[in-house]
């Protein structure tokens, strides 16, 4: 059995969710979204999503950590915050010793959804679906457990592939 955390980065709203997998089976264990204060520094409110997700992996231990390749086509500016934010959402479990799989969100709703045009509610559908015992509030801790969903369906391949 593997456990996986699935990270949505994210400046304003950081989602995480945890799963385990065996073979086919997934269990759902938590989720959750970290929130730093908008009216704070940015260096403070990467510290506060840092600390965030390192409390959830000490408190969790997973074993793997996948993170979506986020798209911005909003500006420069919103890019560039949310890359600083998915940095740390990188940067916190590698520094943890765990292995990190990143996802491009496409692939992460087909994995999911069967499409990868897929809206944010038929992805907390078939999270809910996927995983009945999950209790997660809000769409960004589900796209946390879509994209462990996504990582346990794709880590196979993923290693044959490192390992080649």
């Amino acid at each position: 059995m593997v456990r996986i955390i699935g990270i949505d980065p994210g400046l304003r709203r950081c989602g995480w969710g945890i799963i385990e997998s065996l073979g086919n089976r997934l269990s759902f264990v938590a989720s959750g979204t970290v929130v730093p204060p908008v009216d704070l520094e940015m260096s403070a409110r990467l510290v506060l999503l840092h600390e965030g997700l390192r409390d959830v992996i000490a408190a969790f231990r997973p074993d793997e950590a996948a993170v979506e390749e986020t798209f911005v086509s909003a500006g420069a500016r919103s890019a560039l915050a949310l890359g600083q934010a998915r940095g740390v959402a990188l940067m916190t479990p590698a520094l943890s010793g765990l292995k990190v799989g990143e996802y491009a969100a496409n692939l992460i709703k087909k994995s999911v959804v069967g499409t990868g045009h897929a809206d944010k509610t038929q992805v907390q559908t078939m999270v809910k679906l996927l995983l009945p015992q999950a209790d997660f509030k809000g769409a960004d801790a589900a796209d946390a457990l879509a994209i462990a969903i996504c990582h346990a369906h794709h880590r196979v391949s993923l290693a044959i592939r490192a390992s080649a």
